[in-house]
């Protein structure tokens, strides 16, 4: 089955299970702004992440991905860093919810560690597939249309102020 992919690719980053917010935004520059927090984005385990990921690119973790706290700093350094997708066969709740808040496209994918590093991916977020180079797909869990409008409004603050001009302009 062929859904609708867009003509983008995306090169793919490897990290492991149980991948905590304090790897994705770290306690020591929480203080600081985004623009910190997200250029040392996953220092520990992939040193080289946040200076080399190019923005289209996705993130294919273990299971677990995002527990911890509930900072939304930890969704947002990715979005700052022009990461299109987390991709992982489970997530923390929370970070579930934070990542659409802030407009980060979130996969739940069986299968998502079967992807290889620098792997070039083509993602159908509506029908819930990923197409792999080789032409094979995986399959994901349906995200609900209206996360899907969050993330392609760049999160839910966007959609709210859409929301409300489009009230004022009724009036």
């Amino acid at each position: 089955m062929t859904g609708h992919y867009t003509a983008e690719t995306h090169r793919v980053w490897r990290v492991g299970a149980d991948i905590d917010t304090d790897a994705l935004a770290p306690g020591a520059y929480m203080k600081f702004g985004i623009d910190e927090i997200a250029r040392h984005c996953l220092q520990n385990q992939r040193p080289d992440f946040a200076v080399d990921v190019q923005p289209g690119d996705v993130l294919v973790a273990g299971p677990n991905f995002g527990i911890g706290s509930s900072r939304e700093q930890a969704a947002a350094a990715l979005v700052r860093l022009g990461v299109r997708a987390v991709i992982a066969p489970a997530f923390n709740g929370l970070y579930f919810r934070n990542a659409f808040n802030v407009g980060l496209l979130l996969l739940t994918c069986a299968d998502a560690e079967n992807m290889v590093e620098n792997e070039r991916i083509a993602i159908d977020p509506r029908g819930g597939r990923i197409r792999r180079a080789d032409g094979s797909e995986l399959v994901c869990e349906t995200v609900p249309d209206f996360l899907l409008d969050m993330v392609d409004a760049g999160g839910l603050l966007n959609v709210l102020k859409q929301r409300y001009r489009a009230q004022d302009s009724i009036r």
